[in-house]
């Protein structure tokens, strides 16, 4: 598949995921941490304590005589086949006590005291290696304190200490994952809001609104170079946009001379048939000529906030066309609901523009019938013909500069692409309807 169909990644999707697997990882490695650090500190038999605990607590029993005994247990028997050198002191908080193996000797002293205990770490001693722990258990016949020593294999006691204080960091992971899935996106998500409001902005720049460009204000200083380089680009599009419009207006006046001179020249032959050729000929490239002008000017209006009478505007229109409409084979009328309708524009564009409509009406009307021009009161101008209509295949297109309908249409077919252009150029619309009984085309402004 080509690049360009795969689906755009979400920066905001990935920023908040990857920003919250960041997090729970973080909390992840402060709890092995701790757990780590409590294992340093804490006795290497953390890991065995539960072991000996539950092994004695179960075989803890007094006999017929009330006489403190522990009963070989399966798990006790378990425990002391698994550790040949394990030994151990279990002693109730009156001093009654029963031990199992040889205790090291820098311990022995402490084994008649092991009930004073309630936990303790024992090491560190010159005389012998081995590590001693007292741990405490609740039993049948009360409390018994344990010292113990001798384990061949400790376990894991990082695993020992997570099982031990899950109390502690589960209550927490479980208050902290939510927070964090929920925080973690609205905080990305605020981030990009400016980048949300940019990329806003920069679609609805129109290409014919010269000296728009984004604002980097509150853009992240990362991003800021992409604004900045689109900003550039839009300068660079303007100057050459402005080198072509300088290039077409100077041809079109170029043009009006040697029209000029043809037309004064064709004037001076003889009357015949080629003649009113020649003049038609010569009156049509004129036309387009104008319309070039018209085109380029319009992307240069700036005066559009003058205050207009859409009624008068349009009246003076048909009057101007209808000589040239009767001419032609066509009835003329207009109308308004109104007796006037002030609106902000441009005093030459607007008149040109409607003027077009008509004009298009007049050459593609079917020199028959009627050409109404109407205006209502919500600033729209209909000119609407009895024509042939439109194919529907054609009805998008006629908008586009130089498109026409026939190929032997007599106009340069900028007529229609000039009236959407000053629509545009107003914030207005033009719309167009057509069918086998007429054409109908709409400019609200």
């Amino acid at each position: 598949m080509p690049e360009a169909n795969k689906p755009t990644p979400s920066l905001w999707w990935k920023l908040s995921w990857q920003l919250s697997l960041v997090i729970v990882a973080v909390v992840a490695a402060v709890i092995i941490g701790l757990s780590v650090y409590g294992v340093m500190i804490l006795s290497p038999n953390v890991a065995v304590e539960d072991k000996i605990s539950a092994a004695v607590a179960k075989a803890v029993e007094r006999d017929a005589q009330g006489k403190f005994q522990l009963r070989d247990t399966p798990e006790l028997q378990s425990l002391k086949a698994l550790n040949k050198g394990l030994w151990y002191v279990a002693a109730t908080t009156d001093g009654a006590s029963v031990s199992y193996g040889t205790v090291p000797a820098p311990y022995a002293e402490l084994a008649h005291l092991a009930y004073l205990f309630h936990d303790a770490d024992i090491r560190g001693s010159t005389g012998t290696n081995e590590i001693a722990t007292i741990e405490r258990v609740e039993t049948a016949v009360g409390e018994v304190r344990i010292l113990f020593g001798g384990f061949a294999d400790k376990g894991w006691p990082v695993l020992a200490l997570l099982a031990g204080t899950y109390p502690i960091y589960i209550p927490l992971i479980a208050l902290a994952l939510p927070a964090i899935f929920l925080t973690v996106p609205r905080i990305v998500r605020r981030a990009l809001a400016r980048l949300s409001e940019v990329a806003r902005e920069a679609s609805e720049i129109e290409p014919r609104r010269h000296g728009a460009r984004l604002s980097a204000d509150g853009i992240p200083k990362e991003v800021a170079p992409l604004v900045i380089a689109f900003n550039g680009t839009l300068e660079r599009l303007e100057n050459e946009f402005k080198k072509r419009q300088r290039f077409l207006i100077d041809a079109a006046h170029e043009l009006r001379t040697p029209i000029a001179i043809m037309q004064t020249r064709i004037d001076g032959m003889p009357e015949g048939q080629d003649r009113r050729r020649l003049l038609d000929d010569v009156a049509r490239l004129a036309e387009t000529a104008e319309q070039l002008l018209d085109f380029e000017r319009n992307d240069q209006v700036t005066d559009l906030h003058e205050t207009l009478d859409l009624v008068d505007v349009a009246r003076m229109v048909v009057a101007n066309f209808a000589p040239l409409a009767i001419a032609a084979g066509y009835e003329i009328s207009f109308q308004s609901r109104v007796e006037s309708l002030e609106r902000r524009g441009c005093p030459s564009a607007l008149p040109r523009a409607i003027g077009n409509l008509v004009r298009n009406a007049i050459d593609h009307g079917g020199n028959t019938g009627m050409i109404s021009v109407s205006v209502s009161a919500d600033g729209a101008v209909s000119v609407t013909d009895e024509g042939p209509g439109i194919p529907p295949e054609h009805q998008e297109l006629v908008f586009e500069p130089f498109y026409r309908v026939t190929p032997r249409s007599t106009g340069a077919g900028l007529g229609l692409s000039l009236a959407k252009q000053v629509a545009a150029n107003h914030r207005g619309q033009i719309t167009l309807v057509s069918g086998p009984g007429g054409t109908q085309v709409k400019l609200k402004v």
